[in-house]
């Protein structure tokens, strides 16, 4: 069962497994994309398709009769779960004789829920990993069967580290599922509800910078919110066309190194510096609009405009002069 590209990630590292065969695969339904709000299939299913797979089947509700039905028709050992989006109820989590198995993407209990691998990098931390775990009917609280470990580097976006991970992920599931069918996969461990933590599922809202706050706490986000929910800020009120409400995305971004002392007063969100080429002999080695934050600043090295397309910060500001020391950043 899954839906995400890090699910077809697994089911290849699965079906890769001689050992393992697939009785069918059950994904979230089709759902309306692009413009042309055509009906498409999420990325598990495309790559079971692509993979051969003939028994697919894309419930509304795997509790249903008819989604039940289907899956006692197949008679699995176990089901796999990874990145699914539909809860199991109990009937479905006793039906297979060895159980439901979830690949999660963190060290489990550290980070149950749904946004584990944005979460972790947003706290800074250097260390992450996947847990194999036998399922319950609590939130990623079953007993952990399998765990694998992976470093998080300083300059990691959330899609590279899920990238990262989906692979991980992979070889854990179908090592676990291996060696649960020859008798050789060590006793469970339950976890500590005591020392769990929740990364609840993100919005798109979610992504507004707050300059007030710290810029470790900003530049973190940038890279674990990218490329999902992406972050953005909002440009002064005199750049913003009717119909535009003046939203930009924020890609990149870097730490200033060194706080001149005229800036360390400005309010966050003001707009410091706008360095449209590189300056040799400065702090400035690529161009980018140094904004303060909530104790230092943060320099914007690509952005989105709202309806255009991404590009580096020279290219943004030749359109868009932001004057330094007045205007200010993230103001509805």
């Amino acid at each position: 069962m899954g839906s995400s590209a890090a699910s077809a990630t697994c089911l290849r590292a699965i079906m890769r497994d001689r050992g393992l065969y697939v009785a069918g695969v059950i994904t979230q339904p089709d759902r309306p994309a692009g413009r042309g709000k055509t009906l498409t299939p999420c990325p598990c299913k495309a790559f079971a398709v692509s993979a051969g797979i003939t028994d697919i089947i894309s419930p509304e509700s795997v509790n249903s009769p008819e989604a039940m039905a289907q899956i006692r028709a197949w008679e699995p050992d176990v089901i796999a779960v990874v990145a699914f989006g539909q809860f199991l109820k109990k009937p479905l989590l006793e039906l297979p004789p060895f159980g439901c198995v979830n690949c999660h993407f963190s060290l489990l209990p550290k980070y149950r829920g749904a946004s584990p691998v944005t979460a972790a990098i947003a706290s800074g931390d250097k260390l992450t990993g996947v847990t194999v775990m036998r399922m319950g009917e609590g939130m990623d609280d079953g007993p952990v069967l399998l765990q694998s470990y992976e470093p998080i580097y300083s300059d990691a976006t959330g899609g590279e580290l899920m990238d990262g991970l989906a692979i991980t992920g992979g070889v854990a599931l179908a090592k676990a599922l291996r060696m649960m069918a020859d008798g050789t996969l060590p006793a469970p461990v339950e976890q500590d509800p005591a020392k769990a933590s929740y990364a609840p599922k993100l919005k798109k809202t979610d992504g507004k910078i707050a300059w007030s706050e710290p810029v470790l706490a900003i530049e973190r986000k940038i890279r674990a919110y990218s490329p999902w929910p992406g972050c953005h800020t909002f440009l002064p009120p005199r750049f913003r066309k009717k119909g535009n409400s003046g939203r930009v995305s924020v890609l990149k971004a870097e730490i200033v190194g060194a706080m001149q002392p005229e800036w360390r007063n400005a309010a966050p969100g003001t707009v410091l510096k706008c360095a449209m080429s590189a300056q040799k002999g400065t702090p400035w080695k690529k161009p980018g609009i140094v904004v303060k934050c909530g104790d230092t600043a943060l320099m914007v090295t690509e952005l989105k405009p709202e309806g255009g397309s991404a590009m580096g910060a020279g290219a943004f500001l030749s359109g868009r002069r932001l004057e330094e020391s007045s205007d200010i950043l993230g103001l509805e």
